[in-house]
């Protein structure tokens, strides 16, 4: 992995639950890393579902080792919210390519 190549900035959010003063619980996501990726692929796939078809922009990030990145977990990237679909390591602890979809 070539430092030169991470030119893009993602930021990294989880999500947690707070009650409001009527006693709701709401979901908050809330930032726990910035960190440099590479953009691997990045396009619009259509795909047909139950309740018919969907765009969703897929995006492949590539970013150094993390042991803390989950699929519960979501990335902020270019002021859009991104569901995290797959993580995969590469080799062995060297970097993640992290797969995330915004619906459009």
């Amino acid at each position: 992995m070539q430092a030169g190549k991470m030119d893009k900035k993602i930021t990294l959010q989880r999500s947690s639950y707070v009650v409001d003063p009527a006693g709701t619980p709401t979901t908050v996501w809330t930032n726990f890393a910035t960190v440099r990726a590479q953009v691997i692929q990045s396009g619009t796939e259509e795909f047909i579902r139950a309740y018919g078809a969907s765009e969703e922009t897929a995006i492949i990030f590539r970013t150094r080792f993390r042991d803390d990145v989950t699929l519960a977990d979501r990335i902020l990237y270019a002021g859009k919210a991104m569901n995290l679909k797959e993580i995969n390591e590469i080799q062995r602890r060297r970097g993640l390519e992290i797969r995330a979809t915004a619906l459009n």
